[in-house]
């Protein structure tokens, strides 16, 4: 029977969705030259928590006994006895992996046969075109790929020497099927048809309608455009790589602008995204061969992260991340001598094994592409014109990538549900979904979202990274505060606050000793444009009583405040306004200089009866304000008490309160 197409595009479109909440696989990782039992413990441990669709694996079968990487591609026989493992820790590996859900797609050498004579990894010896199931006849008469402008020459003459297989042949076909419905009785998912463009479609049609089953198939096809073999003519056998888009994604995030990406897929030259594997490099490209260009790798640090997060948040074909080892500038060296796996250890992120697949941005990469897969499309895409960008996926995700020399601090329209959310980039949601390892960020009732992206870092949420300690029936409203304080240069001011721990205890059943933030009010700012301040807001998600926040800056000393003025006189030099600069002139200030501003979105329904209650604190300068003795409030307190949904105006240790409508 031959494979479906229809599995991989579906797959690739995105549409495998499994029970509601839960997450469809959608990526893969090449653990290239991992062996078998690394590869196992790998999907035990780390692949299938995390929501890896499949592993695919170095060439399994016999090879020729040297040691560079380039060996696996160099096959003896189709006996299961390589450098990865033997026969039955391959199948232990497949058995293992398919328990946890991951899939193990192999990596198929069909088109040749090992170049010269020798030994194998079997002990199987070979030369002069004579293997163990095949003799000459088998092979293509001895010629040199010289013009990639010449079809026949490509599917016909030998690749670097290798001797080339005559895959138009009955014998063959049969031979070749035989191999990989051995490894499908195992339990194999998948095949990576190597050097597939040097071989006619047909001949590769031939062996896949001897297959049992319905694996997934791509066919590696480097297709730069210009040469007689199109990626086109192997859409009918599987997927194809789309080595264009590791070219061109290079070549943007290395040396272009980041507001290109904004159509990036077909109407770049791209094959039809259902039909696409897509990668930021992969073994080959990154040791300068198969497609060259300007290929990012483990080596450009933050840069690898960066493409690698647009990749898997961008809807376009089905991703591929690479697990690579450091080579040292050698481009032949075999794998290290180590293991991945050492008695518990991970041999990970230092000088052998590179782990790309679990550096956090790529991990949370994934997490956002699985759980994104339902809204295929783009959404809500802006950027600032150069190399600051963010998108969403309908009310499914959003991303945000900022590779300028400055922050990204500003206010962007998503279509998610109101909320607070897990940045997976940097964390992870907890196990109770009500808190999370890293960043958060705060959708407002609107669906905009405040962000502040350090320089070269990205931020990403996704629907089912949502906190669940914002209530659904949330009330948020914008509020602003202005406290009045004689400050000087240098000074700044920053407030607490939420609700009474013990007024909350007697009266609304909000244990806020035990649980901080049930006694804090939900807040994202709507001002980040004052660049002084904009840091100490950036991850301050609550008004609360405790100080900063999880990663907020240790400068801060609470929520952050704006220095405004009514009137902007000509004498202090270039008028300065909230609106462009983030403090000086703004109309919502009426009273004189030195009233500071804080203008936030507040989820009202944390508050008593729209109530809150805030204390002031002039950094470099008064410290805390003393206690305060405001009349006509709902209970009593030794704060300032302010309502939700208003303008409140303070003064610095004084009761007094001016609380108007906005």
């Amino acid at each position: 029977m031959k494979p479906s197409i229809l599995t991989g595009a579906v797959f690739v479109a995105g549409m495998l969705i499994s029970a509601p909440g839960v997450a469809a696989p959608t990526t893969f990782v090449h653990l290239f030259e991992w062996n078998w039992q690394d590869i196992a413990t790998e999907c035990e441990t780390y692949l299938g928590p995390n929501g890896f669709a499949a592993v695919q694996v170095s060439p399994p079968n016999e090879h020729i006994d040297v040691s560079e990487w380039w060996a696996r591609y160099q096959p003896v026989s189709y006996i299961l006895e390589s450098r990865g493992g033997s026969r039955s820790e391959f199948i232990d590996m497949v058995e293992r992996c398919d328990a946890v859900g991951v899939d193990i797609y192999v990596d198929a050498i069909i088109n040749h046969m090992a170049a010269g004579s020798g030994t194998g990894t079997a002990g199987n010896t070979f030369g002069n075109k004579s293997y163990p199931m095949y003799s000459p006849q088998d092979f293509h008469t001895t010629c040199a790929i010289s013009d990639y402008g010449d079809r026949w020459q490509v599917q016909n003459c030998e690749l670097v020497g290798l001797a080339d297989l005559n895959t138009a042949d009955n014998y063959v076909q049969s031979t070749l099927a035989a191999y990989m419905n051995d490894l499908i009785n195992i339990g194999v998912a998948g095949f990576r048809l190597d050097a597939s463009k040097h071989m006619a479609a047909s001949d590769i049609d031939g062996v896949l309608q001897r297959l049992n089953g319905n694996p997934l198939i791509f066919q590696e096809v480097i297709d730069q455009g210009g040469e007689a073999v199109g990626a086109s003519e192997y859409f009918g056998n599987g997927l194809v790589t789309e080595f264009k888009y590791s070219v061109e994604i290079g070549n943007t995030f290395r040396n272009g602008s980041l507001s290109w990406l904004s159509n990036f897929g077909e109407a770049w030259g791209f094959m039809p995204s259902y039909q696409a594997v897509v990668f930021v490099d992969n073994h080959d490209n990154q040791r300068g061969h198969g497609g060259g260009g300007n290929v990012i790798t483990f080596e450009d640090g933050r840069l690898y992260d960066l493409a690698n997060v647009f990749m898997l948040a961008w809807p376009y074909g089905y991703p591929k991340v690479m697990s690579s080892y450091d080579f040292h500038g050698d481009t032949d060296a075999g794998p290290p001598a180590v293991p991945v796996h050492i008695n518990g250890d991970l041999e990970c992120f230092g000088s052998n094994w590179k782990c790309e697949h679990r550096w956090s941005y790529i991990e949370g990469g994934v997490d956002f592409r699985n759980n994104t897969a339902d809204n295929f499309t783009v959404t809500d895409w802006w950027s600032n014109g150069g190399n600051q960008i963010a998108f969403g996926r309908g009310d499914s995700g959003f991303v945000a990538i900022n590779k300028e020399s400055y922050a990204l601090n500003t206010t962007l329209q998503t279509s998610m549900a109101p909320g607070q959310y897990c940045d997976v980039l940097s964390g992870e949601l907890n196990a109770a979904g009500d808190g999370c390892s890293g960043n958060t960020l705060t959708v407002d009732s609107n669906g905009a979202v405040t962000v502040a992206v350090p320089s070269w870092e990205a931020v990403a949420i996704h629907k089912n990274a949502r906190i669940t300690t914002t209530p659904t029936s949330a009330d948020w409203q914008r509020t602003i505060i202005f406290i009045e304080a004689q400050t000087a240069s240098g000074q700044d001011m920053f407030v607490r606050g939420g609700i009474d721990h013990d007024y909350a205890a007697a009266n609304l059943g909000r244990n806020c000793t035990s649980t901080n933030y049930a006694c804090a009010i939900p807040v994202v700012h709507n001002n980040m444009r004052n660049a002084t301040t904009a840091p100490w807001k950036a991850n301050d998600n609550y008004l609360d009583w405790y100080g900063i926040e999880a990663s907020q800056s240790a400068e801060a000393e609470g929520s952050a405040l704006d220095w405004t003025t009514d009137t902007w006189p000509a004498s202090w030099g270039a008028l300065k306004t909230v609106a462009n600069d983030g403090y000086g002139e703004t109309p919502y200030n009426t009273w004189g200089s030195h009233y500071w501003m804080l203008d936030v979105q507040m989820d009202c329904s944390k508050t008593v009866n729209g109530w809150f209650e805030l204390k002031a604190f002039v950094k470099n300068g008064q410290g805390w304000e003393g206690n305060i003795a405001q009349s006509a409030t709902p209970y009593p307190s030794d704060n300032h008490m302010a309502q939700c949904g208003k303008k409140n105006m303070f003064r610095f240790g004084q009761s007094s309160a001016e609380i108007t409508a906005l």
